[in-house]
């Protein structure tokens, strides 16, 4: 089934950003929501570029990466975790309100707003993200 389940493009998904619920808050999660009628596969991680000085796409934590590539279907979300920083003092974060993101085999970019009033504080040098996930597990995706 899944070979033969297209691609999620740019247009098919809504991608949204929240806080992770309790600590580490160093940590973002993504939700991707399909928007159309039928299925897609969303593979890989989302390409994500949190400012534009820093042009590169955050890396990947290989394991986080699920077995199978993740269909979306009408309702079911896929997930990615987010590390924004390490929460040090000392680290050279910058304030981000909105990011891009791109999906595996689209190059269409998905601005994606920050949670919050105040956006998220990021430290480019430290920020990592996970794969895209059926649901977010504990112990695979701590990072």
């Amino acid at each position: 089934m899944s070979a033969s389940t297209p691609l999620c493009t740019a247009k098919d998904v809504r991608v949204t950003a929240a806080r992770q619920d309790g600590p580490p808050y160093t940590h973002i999660v993504l939700t991707a929501k399909s928007t159309i009628g039928h299925s897609c596969r969303l593979t890989g991680f989302p390409h994500i570029q949190f400012l534009e000085s820093h042009k590169q796409d955050v890396p990947a934590v290989a394991k986080s990466k699920p077995a199978t590539p993740v269909v979306l279907t009408a309702g079911a979300p896929a997930y990615a975790l987010v590390r924004l920083s390490d929460g040090g003092l000392d680290e050279d974060n910058e304030p981000v309100s909105a990011f891009s993101v791109m999906l595996d085999g689209d190059s269409t970019v998905i601005a994606v707003t920050a949670p919050g009033s105040d956006g998220i504080a990021v430290d480019p040098a430290k920020a990592l993200t996970g794969y895209w996930t059926p649901e977010l597990r504990n112990g695979a995706d701590d990072f």
